[in-house]
């Protein structure tokens, strides 16, 4: 089996992956516990499989009969993952259902998995081709699974990501999320926008103008800052709420999740122009030879892309 994408640089943190894993774990729940034994993915671990353990951790306390499979295209990465959850059993830890693996975007595990990680993943790959892996990732989770994509920053205090459910079985979404104490600007988060995302931030395009009237909210808010930036926050949501669709309802809205750092939208909100999701193919992405391809169902190379 051909591995599909490309290596990453593989730099992680302890911690780093927390905000997508509390969304996961708390806005995702049901999707979690609608199988007995529901499979999680956390594609492209890195070079360390610290947050892989950690997932693992954290999706056990919601499902405590769930399998996490990490992933990774590199090797000795796989090796390194593997040698190091040795010595944890080792140890006295059982950690069962935890396993390491060779894979990529083609997901070579026993079944559909519920949930895909991917962060920090598809940065480093042109937008095409972070269109068609999303679109290959979708079509192999499992009914009902979704698939959790984003960028964060090195210690995980600045994040965004979206939630793109199975294909055809709802509406994907885009979350914001940030520890408030160090947020200068709503527009900071810009730089931590998915790759389909982060260079549509132009004048005219919706994700450019939703920042722009965050920002604006925001200022406006800057009497409340005597209060902290909890409330500063929350007043700003209350103002960008009358002229965008921000979610206030749970599971993925509301209250609760603004007093995180966290907004979430609807992806048809801020998607670009004339984009749409079912226009990407779901060809398999591979990296051969030192050079990126895409190749049919068949096998056969069918074009060259670019460099890697």
């Amino acid at each position: 089996m051909r591995l599909e994408g490309e290596i990453t640089r593989g730099t992680t943190n302890p911690s780093r992956l927390r905000r997508v894993d509390r969304w996961i774990t708390q806005a995702e729940r049901s999707v979690l516990i609608a199988q007995p034994s529901p499979l999680v993915v956390d594609l492209g671990y890195g070079a360390s499989p610290v947050t892989t353990l950690e997932l693992y951790r954290r999706v056990l306390a919601v499902a405590p009969t769930a399998e996490v499979v990490g992933l990774e295209i590199d090797p000795g990465r796989v090796a390194q993952a593997r040698a190091r959850l040795a010595e944890l059993r080792a140890a006295g830890h059982a950690l069962p259902g935890l396993s390491f693996a060779a894979g990529g975007f083609e997901l070579p595990v026993s079944r559909r998995p519920a949930v895909v990680r991917a962060f920090n993943v598809l940065r480093q790959y042109p937008e095409e081709r972070a269109w068609t892996a999303w679109r290959r990732l979708t079509a192999g989770l499992a009914p009902g699974g979704v698939l959790v994509e984003g960028t964060c920053d090195e210690i995980g205090r600045r994040a965004v990501w979206v939630t793109l459910p199975a294909l055809g079985d709802g509406e994907p979404l885009v979350t914001f999320s940030a520890r408030l104490a160090s947020l200068q600007r709503p527009s900071d988060l810009a730089e931590r926008l998915p790759k389909v995302l982060i260079h549509r931030n132009l004048p005219g395009e919706p994700v450019h103008q939703f920042l722009r009237d965050w920002d604006r909210a925001w200022d406006r808010c800057a009497p409340q800052k005597v209060f902290g930036p909890r409330q500063r926050w929350l007043t700003a949501i209350s103002l960008l709420r009358k002229d965008w669709p921000v979610l206030d309802r749970a599971p993925h809205g509301g209250q609760r999740r603004w007093r995180l750092g966290e907004i979430t939208v609807p992806w048809k909100a801020l998607a670009p122009l004339g984009r749409n999701l079912s226009q990407t193919s779901t060809a398999p992405i591979a990296t051969v030879a030192g050079r990126c391809h895409v190749y049919p169902d068949s096998g056969e190379f069918s074009r060259v892309l670019a460099p890697c």
